[in-house]
């Protein structure tokens, strides 16, 4: 094993576009594992629109990555040393170790994972946190029903990808919204999505006119700003909006812009709801359970965007989401 073990540690926080000072590329020696301890070494890391939030030092459902700490991120590693019962070299294993080359773990939220039956990269798509986000969002926060008509935002992306392909497996009518003609044609050629609107071409409100005439039933929101706005405008009575996630705000260093047309929810009897998927650990098997059999069906297809490098490639390959530049889940895989 090499000696230096290279990680991406939180140098500063920033302020709107995370920066490349505020990111410290250290070389530290690498460790042995203790008593109760594996050692592994990171094949494959997540990247999620979430990290943006962890840098910041607010309140959160999280604590914020503290200045100096290496950067907070799913990944999946190989196992290399053990002295753990539950662990043996050669076992691919996937937690949240960090942007970094080498690891040592006491094993605590960590989990074997199966690469014979998936990649390692799906474990942190599909049937990792996004694939968990999307199942209990839509179908426990969004009480979805068959037939309903469902519009999820970043559709395109790694949880809106999986959303709208469950929404479909439900016998439901999708629309997502997407940036570009790219990711349009991914949503209703590959996906099945029954159309999608391209917010960077088209007038948001009158798409959603014509592709949900009876009105939204459930809206998916990943992006917040002004789609969240055009979609109040459309829902359907008793509707369900599940706040999952705001990319369009998070580097904003202004104070987050709240949705003007919130009253709709009155007008409607409609609701939204906030959620974070850690509630639901306790059901992520029962989950992975279905979305792995839907795949195996071919009723969900996976789409995924690998980039190939080393842990300093990281801070670039972050700036990719909020540029828009993934289609489905986006993985840094090591070299």
């Amino acid at each position: 094993m090499p000696v230096t073990n290279r990680q991406i540690r939180l140098a500063a926080r920033p302020v709107g576009e995370v920066k490349p000072g505020d990111w410290e590329h250290r070389s530290v020696p690498v460790e042995e594992p203790g008593p109760g301890r594996f050692a592994g070494r990171t094949r494959v890391i997540s990247l999620d629109p979430a990290m943006r939030g962890w840098l910041d030092d607010r309140p959160s459902y999280l604590p914020p990555v503290g200045l100096g700490e290496v950067m907070r991120a799913g990944s999946v590693v190989e196992v290399t040393a053990s002295n753990h019962p539950g662990f043996q070299p050669g076992d691919h294993v996937v937690g949240t170790f960090g942007v970094q080359e080498y690891v040592v773990s006491d094993g605590k939220g960590a989990m074997k994972i199966d690469t014979a039956l998936a990649p390692p990269s799906t474990y942190l798509g599909a049937l990792g946190m996004p694939g968990m986000t999307a199942y209990f969002g839509l179908l426990e926060v969004g009480a979805l029903k068959d037939g309903e008509t469902v519009v999820v935002s970043g559709a395109a992306g790694a949880v809106g990808t999986v959303v709208g392909q469950i929404a479909k497996i439900k016998g439901c009518r999708v629309v997502g919204i997407a940036g570009g003609p790219e990711k349009c044609a991914l949503l209703t050629d590959e996906l099945g999505f029954d159309a999608a609107i391209d917010y960077r071409a088209d007038d948001v409100r009158r798409a959603l006119r014509e592709h949900a005439p009876d009105g939204i039933d459930v809206y998916f929101d990943n992006v917040g700003g002004d789609i969240l706005d055009a979609a109040l405008t459309r829902l359907a009575m008793h509707a369900r909006v599940v706040v999952c996630g705001a990319i369009s705000q998070y580097n904003n260093a202004a104070p987050v812009k709240g949705p003007s047309n919130y009253l709709a929810l009155l007008v409607r009897r409609a609701r939204m709801e906030g959620f974070v998927v850690f509630d639901y650990a306790k059901r992520y098997r029962q989950a992975a359970r279905e979305i792995a059999g839907w795949i195996g069906e071919g009723r969900i297809k996976v789409r995924e965007h690998v980039v190939k490098g080393t842990v300093d490639d990281f801070p670039e390959v972050l700036q990719m989401l909020f540029r828009g530049e993934n289609v489905g889940k986006l993985v840094l895989e090591l070299a």
